[in-house]
């Protein structure tokens, strides 16, 4: 979906859950400072969330973490 390598997406979730943005786990993505990823990341973010929303219709509950 992303269409970039499974290592960068790794590499990646890895740096945003050092800064304590996201929680990740085996695949499983938590965003537990969704106003700091924002700030984090460039301003394409709502771009992509509203396509992101657009396609797949309304916001789904995230699954639970084991």
């Amino acid at each position: 979906m992303l269409g970039v390598r499974r290592s960068g997406v790794t590499q990646t979730a890895q740096k945003l859950q050092e800064k304590g943005l996201i929680r990740y786990h085996r695949g499983n993505v938590e965003i537990i400072d969704l106003q700091g990823l924002e700030a984090f990341v460039c301003e394409c973010f709502k771009t992509v969330k509203e396509e992101y929303d657009c396609l797949l219709g309304e916001k789904r509950e995230p699954l639970p973490l084991p």
